[in-house]
């Protein structure tokens, strides 16, 4: 059964690259749905085999072939959104897969800046992805909670692919399930402090430049609200793989 499913994923992704009149409507939903049977099969807590993806790198190196394939002109917000987030998100496991077994992403040169991948038809590294077609275009600081950076201070990965219908509800359901892990933002009360990811250090630009815009940030998708009197600092960010062994 499982060498079935396997030959049906190549054979949509083959028809996709080589049909020309295939629609792009119609091969950006495919992408919808052959990277979420990607991520089910690789991601688990939040957490990739790339072992196994290695074994199995055919599958993401068509995957990627698609990414630069697809055409966005006159995609919708939505559509762009999801389609950005997937990409990243098997990009930064293709990367890995390349080159595994490594200890962090990190140990890669240019592993952010420096390699590029054929995104609807551009030629972008991870950080050009992030920064200038996510963040810049679509101004979205959610972002920040979905994407993947192979490491263990990033919030957890999903195990599913985000699509149109389904992307503002789940940048803020995982937008809210990141903010109330406890691993992630870590309260103090006895010192009335908290310490944040890195990462609103890092992006202070798209979450408010002052610690009182952060914590608003932060409490707008709390459950128990951070006191505005506490102080704040920010965690070492632990590069360490995010890797299900």
């Amino acid at each position: 059964m499982k060498n079935i499913r396997t030959r049906f994923f190549f054979t949509l992704i083959v028809l996709s690259l080589s049909v020309s009149s295939f629609k792009n409507s119609d091969k950006l939903d495919l992408f919808f749905r052959l990277s979420d049977s990607y991520f089910r099969k690789y991601v688990h807590n939040g957490l990739v085999n790339y072992q196994h993806a290695k074994k199995n790198i055919s599958e993401l190196k068509a995957l990627c072939q698609l990414i630069g394939q697809i055409d966005v002109s006159g995609a919708s917000k939505e559509d762009l959104k999801a389609f950005y987030v997937n990409a990243y998100n098997l990009i930064v496991i293709y990367q890995v897969s390349e080159v595994y077994p490594i200890n962090n992403p990190l140990d890669e040169d240019g592993f952010f800046v420096g390699k590029k991948h054929l995104v609807a038809g551009q030629e972008l590294t991870l950080d050009e992805l992030e920064k200038s077609k996510m963040l810049k275009e679509l101004r979205d600081p959610r972002f920040h909670f979905v994407l993947a950076c192979a490491a263990m201070s990033c919030p957890k990965l999903a195990n599913f692919s985000y699509k149109p219908e389904n992307i503002e509800h789940l940048l803020n359901q995982r937008t809210s399930q990141a903010l109330n892990d406890n691993s992630f933002v870590r309260i103090d009360q006895g010192n009335k402090k908290v310490s944040l990811s890195k990462i609103f250090d890092w992006y202070r630009s798209d979450f408010g430049q002052s610690n009182s815009a952060l914590l608003s940030y932060i409490n707008k998708y709390r459950k128990v609200k951070i006191p505005a009197s506490y102080t704040v600092d920010f965690y070492k960010y632990n590069w360490t793989l995010n890797e299900r062994k």
